[in-house]
């Protein structure tokens, strides 16, 4: 009991870590703080290392929850980022957080909290081998890379493009960051079991550890950027996503690699289908309900005064 406990208090202050940070990326992300050289930017401010420092304490106590509680109950809390991040943001913002976005919070938390619950965990210890942790960085990367490449700048600056295209590219981005922190999460217990000389197929050798190393941090870092990119668009949508397709990159790895599987047979299969349903209700509901001004303000000094007027046909303004 005081195991579990203290696995829903670690589970909680990761949660609100991650939720703080985010809102720092947020603000950064709408200052400008994206885009080419935006690492050499983001490196010299303050505030940057201030997210970098609260997503690293979320990660820490996230792992720390893990390690006393249940892979279920830990998942499911960590879906709370997004719930505490909303009224940040909007207390930041000097607003109310609307009607739309705590329904589309709660319906992508659910959802969440549905996948994660018809998950069964593997055996404890099990852990990526080499040959299929390098699989999984390259999958990803490669996945990456179409994500993005399909994700042009969420301001949607281009002849052509427009609210609709922008809000994909930022979700597109989104996603892509969910996919390197989940591949970095699950290459980060690749090198713990290689370090405990419990890692399926043998010990690695020195050079092969330092691999493993450098790309659970480049990984890390994609995430971080990829996630700040994507704050571009605003925070709920982008945030929901990413809390969304880390989860489901690491049970897709998880079942597919580490001998995990959908609870209850059938019916797990079918909780799985309506908690994915509902959690992309949820975003749906987020993306509609984000206020967009901050974006539109990067454009210039005249922006927001045309903003009103061209409301009805906002084409002509963003080309």
């Amino acid at each position: 009991m005081r195991a579990t406990l203290l696995a829903l208090l670690l589970s909680l202050a990761s949660a609100a870590g991650y939720a703080l940070a985010a809102v720092v990326q947020a603000r950064l992300a709408q200052a400008g703080s994206a885009g080419r050289g935006a690492l050499r930017r983001l490196s010299a401010r303050p505030l940057w290392w201030w997210a970098v420092a609260l997503n690293a304490a979320g990660a820490l106590l996230h792992v720390a929850a893990l390690h006393y509680g249940p892979l279920t109950l830990v998942q499911a809390l960590g879906a709370l980022t997004l719930v505490a991040a909303l009224p940040v943001g909007a207390w930041y913002a000097r607003r109310r957080v609307a009607r739309t976005e705590w329904r589309g919070a709660l319906a992508t938390v659910g959802g969440l909290a549905g996948l994660v619950a018809v998950v069964g965990p593997a055996a404890p210890g099990d852990a990526l081998s080499l040959p299929e942790a390098l699989a999984v960085a390259a999958a990803a990367a490669l996945l990456i890379a179409v994500l993005v490449r399909r994700s042009p700048a969420p301001d949607g600056c281009g002849p052509g493009s427009g609210p609709r295209a922008a809000s994909g590219s930022v979700l597109g981005l989104a996603t892509a960051a969910g996919v390197a922190s989940a591949v970095a999460s699950a290459l980060t217990q690749t090198v713990t079991a290689s370090s405990a000389r419990r890692l399926p197929g043998g010990p690695v050798t020195v050079w092969q550890a330092v691999l493993l190393t450098v790309l659970v941090a480049v990984f890390a870092l994609g995430g971080l950027l990829l996630s700040q990119a994507a704050y571009r668009g605003g925070l709920a949508a982008p945030l929901a996503v990413v809390n969304l397709s880390n989860p489901a990159v690491a049970a897709v790895i998880g079942v597919a690699l580490l001998g995990e599987t959908f609870r209850a047979g059938a019916v797990g299969w079918l909780v799985a289908a309506v908690s994915a349903g509902l959690a992309a209700r949820g975003v749906i509901l987020l993306t509609a309900g984000q206020p967009r001004p901050a974006p539109d303000a990067e454009q210039g000094p005249g922006a927001g005064r045309e903003q009103p007027e061209a409301e009805p046909d906002p084409g002509p303004v963003i080309a």
